[in-house]
């Protein structure tokens, strides 16, 4: 058992119709999850995890991902600026890696330049205080980075 690796164009023809996807923004500390709904139109935060190891964060997501009755993954892919891979991308990849030998579901990678940056300014925007932005952060960019898959995947429909 090992998951396809991709981008989403390269995941779409291995999707089924219908079927959430789950975002992830995978920080050092904590994973941001997303969810979408069964038609892929709408991304919305569900919860952060504090990271302890990889099996128990993988753990965690697995078992949403079957809550949900997931279809794939999108992870968020921390490029440079200059569309280099510096040390955030490999420990993405490197957990892509390690969680496609946990399921057989479909993983797309996903350029998530400023995704944080993004969510912080709509955060502020809203006036949502400080200790509160901090707590829904991740989930916020999980999703920020989801609805892009979804957008993208969308586009591919027309």
């Amino acid at each position: 058992m090992s998951a396809l690796i991709a981008s989403v164009a390269g995941i779409a023809p291995h999707l089924p119709p219908r079927g959430a996807l789950i975002g992830l923004d995978l920080g050092t500390k904590t994973v941001g999850v997303a969810v979408s709904d069964p038609d892929r139109k709408l991304a919305t935060g569900v919860e952060t995890i504090a990271r302890t190891n990889f099996k128990a964060d993988a753990g965690r997501v697995l078992a949403l991902a079957g809550e949900r009755r997931c279809a794939g993954f999108v992870l968020g892919l921390p490029v440079n600026m200059d569309g280099s891979e510096g040390p955030r991308a490999q420990s993405a990849r490197a957990f892509a890696r390690n969680f496609a030998n946990l399921t057989e579901l479909p993983i797309a990678l996903w350029d998530e330049r400023l995704s944080t940056a993004a969510v912080e300014r709509e955060l502020i925007a809203a006036d949502v205080s400080r200790g509160k932005r901090a707590a829904v952060i991740d989930q916020h960019a999980a999703a920020f980075i989801l609805q892009g898959a979804l957008d993208r995947l969308a586009q591919m429909q027309k």
